[in-house]
């Protein structure tokens, strides 16, 4: 299958250009899938939702988006998975709640590269054992895209955590191989996904299992769910969501701090706000001190647990953009 972006390919810059594409797309996916079902694992990205949308629009019911919520998500991300594509679009969607198993197995874990691997399998686990359970599955769809081709082969690593069961022999449908991710947003905004959906940061597929430092506890992570969605909230509020990435990491060690008049022992939370091109290197956005002070106040205030707020002023290199 050819895996290069034909050279008259126009970029996809105005909805106009979008909706041409989307009809395009929608045509060639009924003509490869005919009357057969897809699969696809709807993670809630940018890439896969948009995927989602775009085969609902071109084969409706056929498509069983499946999302597998491994408790390590952000504050309401699998309730919005939910509501846009289970109510508003009414899609074929399977929701897996396997929080409880996923934090079972990653008690006591501190390797990184351990808690990715964990996280990796049991969602290949999971997805395997979800599609098992269904009949007529001729094709599996994924938000592979242009970038993905270039830099590992073709793989969607991100979206299927390392690769999904080889014994899958189904054929790919992969609308989007050709886009950027730029691309990518203007034909999610041209079928209607909600712009918060379209313009999600990019997050690690081991989601806030690699911001929970250390060995992931259920009190540590909860706290930094909390905490994070304050930093979102407060960055959209003081229009700083143009920002390539922000995000909290929360540390395995606490500090001595004082509430309401008594000693308490709590852990920082950390912020980390970088822009990037390439997320090859990445500078530090400046937050004005006074959106710091509110955010300060709020995470230490509202969030069990929190009882200091820092800020990674380190650029990439020599940091990376995430701790983990």
């Amino acid at each position: 299958m050819n895996n290069v972006r034909p050279e008259t390919m126009e970029r996809i810059t105005t909805p106009a250009l979008a909706k041409t594409f989307i009809e395009e797309q929608v045509a060639e996916v009924r003509a490869q899938v005919g009357d057969k079902k897809v699969l696809l694992a709807l993670s809630g990205g940018v890439d896969s939702s948009v995927v989602a949308a775009l085969l609902i629009k071109a084969i409706g019911k056929q498509l069983v988006c499946v999302h597998v919520n491994h408790g390590l998500m952000r504050k309401g991300e699998s309730e919005d998975v939910i509501k846009v594509f289970g109510e508003e679009l009414d899609a074929n969607l399977i929701y897996v709640d396997a929080t409880d198993r996923y934090l079972d197995l990653l008690a006591g874990v501190a390797d990184p590269e351990k808690k990715r691997k964990i996280i990796g399998e049991e969602f290949i686990k999971i997805f395997d054992e979800e599609a098992a359970k269904l009949e007529g599955i001729s094709f599996l769809a994924q938000g592979t895209i242009y970038p993905d081709i270039i830099e590992s082969k073709g793989v969607k690593a991100h979206h299927n955590v390392g690769g999904l069961p080889e014994e899958m022999e189904m054929e790919l449908v992969e609308p989007l191989k050709f886009l950027y991710k730029d691309e990518v947003r203007v034909v999610g905004e041209a079928l209607g996904l909600p712009h918060a959906m379209v313009y999600r940061q990019p997050f690690p597929g081991p989601g806030l299992g690699v911001r929970c430092l250390g060995a992931i506890t259920r009190d540590r992570l909860a706290a930094l769910r909390e905490a994070d969605a304050i930093l979102r909230e407060e960055f959209d509020k003081n229009g700083l969501n143009h920002v390539w990435q922000y995000f909290v990491a929360v540390p395995d060690f606490k500090s001595v701090g004082v509430r309401d008049g008594k000693r308490y022992e709590g852990w920082p939370a950390i912020i980390r706000a970088v822009n990037t091109v390439d997320a090859m290197t990445a500078t530090i956005e400046e937050i004005p001190y006074a959106v710091l002070h509110r955010i300060t106040e709020r995470i230490t205030h509202e969030v069990e647990g929190i009882n200091r707020v820092c800020m990674d002023l380190t650029p990439k290199p020599i940091g990376t953009i995430e701790w983990e």
